[in-house]
């Protein structure tokens, strides 16, 4: 028997634990032949990163042993803060990065005896994007070099893997140093060529990119090299070779990240052996308005690969959903898989297997492997049961603009097998900002969201104009006007709702990490929709921040103002700081006190400001973390000051 209850007053089964202490997050998914091998995030272990295996006998296993038999390893690189690919594996060989030291180390399943060995010396050196060439003996990898005075320096080199670079710390060799910024080397299949990605200041590497191949000498250093991809204002993203030698990569020259496949790379005998650069030839292979793969934020991405000789496996947003299917290499045909899974951006395959991070509206995050036909799920990222009952699941919606556009989001109602309001109350609203602000939201289950709509809010999570997923024109319609948009998309999403009686006016949260945080500030600033608003790492000061932010982010703000000059007034007018006299709604700010991607002056400046007014904020800063929170402790007293938070800025009498 259901009890009738306010929204927001409902007893919920998903508490804080379950975020932390029965929840894990997976990333950087790989295949070693017949292992599966993954990182878990853990917040009950300080956020540590461990790495994973799951082999042939069916054994899930932490695969690494202490370092120097004293330190757990922590799987993780800081190259550009966010991070990403911090391991490679290859017949068992595995390279990682540790967050402890930011050292590389190796370790061999098939001789353990020597246990972890480093590869590269103690230093103020960070390296990502691993590349195993057992061919030629070294690790390829992505080196931010923080040792000297200004911004990092980042380049190409490679490693050796018997060791001698942790000693003689020259062995280690610096393949190309050319531009602000490298990517994703990765070696043909015979060992003679190798493609990477390039891209410099003010540009990121979704707004416009370099694909480059080189041919490595004996000694292995480069020798000929070739830009297959090099045209103005065109992103590329992940190139990897066939094992028919061929290389393909994602681009969105046509709009859209689509599929290419360049032919040409083989040596015929009697040739000079750099013939190759003269009859190379590009092909789109499914031209459509999909998008095969996703901004580099992180370093690493793996949204296809190949599946046997003749097909892709590939993952790829088409509307509000990921999809998973093969892409023929002869022809571009696509087959569409159907599962009761949507891949989440990762897939990976050997010999006919394929696993892939996905999800559902009622499955959390989970690897899920495809055999013979056969789905079996072989991780949960949760280990909490929620009854079908008490999931709100994502409705996809979409609604006009102020000026006449689209803009795009999901709708996750008040969800409770126990509970009703009583008639003819509306619930209230939380909006949700999704970072970058090149991102997206997506739809699945997640118990972070979950756990506000069993306790009685609805959300609306918003793919405002800017986000990824809807092609170049969608994501770029950001540029110049950056804040006022996403408010402006966020405002009316919220009167869409509104008008359908699915929210109440009067109590409508906005909510955001990073960029997300940054649009939170501003609508406080600038509109009367929202009542309340909580900024995680949120942005006050824009040219504050160009002056502190980290390398890898340092000029994309000026694309995104529409001025690269600091002195234009319109950094000043898009500073939320500069409109602190028009925010009246109570403002929530949580910030980590180690965050190097937005300062936690930010967030105190703003508090001070709001204080003087006489306003009503509240600034929480959390020790040890950074841009985002990874700790079981953070997380949890984060989620109830919010919820309190939300308590006392609408009058809601109890809040479980």
């Amino acid at each position: 028997m259901t009890q009738k209850r306010p929204y927001g007053t409902w007893d919920s089964p998903i508490g804080v634990d379950d975020l932390t202490a029965r929840t894990v997050t997976l990333s950087q998914l790989r295949v070693d032949r017949d292992a599966t091998m993954w990182v878990e995030g853990r917040a009950n272990q300080g956020g540590r990163n461990v790495l994973l295996r799951k082999g042939r006998v069916g054994i899930t296993e932490e695969v690494l042993p202490m370092i120097e038999g004293t330190i757990l390893p922590d799987v993780r690189t800081r190259v550009h803060e966010y991070g990403g690919r911090a391991y490679a594996v290859h017949e068992g060989v595995i390279v990682f990065s540790h967050a402890g030291d930011d050292r590389v180390y190796k370790f061999d399943l098939n001789d353990q005896t020597p246990g972890i060995i480093p590869l590269t010396e103690l230093s103020k050196r960070r390296y990502g994007d691993f590349h195993i060439a057992d061919v030629r003996d070294v690790v390829y990898a992505v080196c931010e070099d923080h040792t000297g005075e200004g911004e990092p320096k980042n380049y190409l080199v490679s490693i050796p893997l018997d060791g001698s670079g942790a000693r003689e710390p020259e062995r280690v060799k610096t393949l190309y140093d050319k531009t602000d910024f490298v990517a994703a080397p990765t070696l043909s299949p015979d060992g003679t060529k190798l493609a990477w990605l390039t891209w410099n200041h003010p540009h990121m590497p979704w707004t416009s990119a370099k694909l480059h191949v080189a041919s490595i000498s004996f000694e292995g250093d480069i020798d000929q090299m070739v830009t297959v991809v090099g045209q103005k204002d065109v992103a590329v993203y992940e190139p990897r070779w066939t094992a028919a030698g061929d290389l393909i990569h994602v681009d969105d020259s046509s709009g859209w990240a689509n599929l290419y496949r360049t032919e040409g790379f083989e040596w015929h005998e009697g040739e000079d052996l750099n013939a190759w650069t003269t009859r190379l030839r590009t092909r789109r292979l499914h031209p459509s308005q999909k998008a095969f793969s996703h901004p580099h934020w992180q370093l690493g991405l793996h949204s296809f690969d190949n599946l046997d000789e003749d097909h892709l496996i590939c993952s790829w947003a088409e509307g509000p959903y990921w999809h998973l299917g093969t892409v023929r290499l002869d022809n571009g045909q696509l087959e569409t898989w159907h599962t009761d899974w949507r891949p989440v951006g990762n897939v990976a395959a050997y010999n006919g297997r394929v696993v892939m991070l996905a999800d559902s509206d009622t499955r959390t995050p989970a690897i899920v492997q495809i055999k013979n036909g056969e789905v079996t799920e072989l991780r949960s990222s949760t280990w909490t049961d929620l009854p079908e009952r008490v999931i709100s699941k994502p409705e996809p919606i979409e609604w006009p603009t102020e000026d006449g556009e689209i803009s795009h989001g999901y709708y996750y109602p008040p969800a409770s097998p126990s509970f009703t309001a009583p008639e003819g109350e509306l619930p209230p609203l939380i909006v949700m900002i999704h970072g970058g602000p090149t991102s997206a939201a997506r739809p699945g289950l997640t118990l972070s969201q979950q756990f506000w709509t069993s306790r009685g809010f609805a959300i609306l999570d918003v793919n405002h104009r800017g986000s990824t997923g809807w092609g170049r024109p969608y994501r770029e319609r950001l540029n110049g006007n950056w804040g006022e948009m996403v408010v402006s998309d966020a405002e009316t999403g919220v009167q869409y709702l509104v008008d359908k009686g699915l929210a109440d006016p009067k109590r409508v949260a906005i909510r955001g990490g990073s960029a997300g945080g940054f649009a939170t500030l501003l609508a406080l600033a600038t509109s009367k929709t929202f009542t309340a608003g909580t900024s995680l790492y949120g942005i006050a000061d824009l040219a504050a921040l160009v002056k502190e932010t980290h390398k890898f982010e340092s000029r994309y703000i000026g694309r995104l103002v529409g001025s690269s000059d600091l002195s234009d007034p319109v950094w000043a007018e898009k500073s939320p700081i500069n409109h602190i006299e028009n925010v009246e709604a109570p403002l929530l700010l949580l910030q980590g006190s180690e965050d190097h991607v937005v300062p936690p002056s930010q967030a105190q400046m703003m508090k001070d400001a709001l204080e003087k007014l006489g306003r009503t904020v509240q600034l929480k800063i959390y020790e040890g973390e950074g841009h985002g929170f990874v700790r079981s402790d953070t997380i949890q007293d984060a989620l109830l000051t919010e919820l309190d938070f939300y308590k006392h800025a609408w009058g809601i009498a109890s809040a479980k």
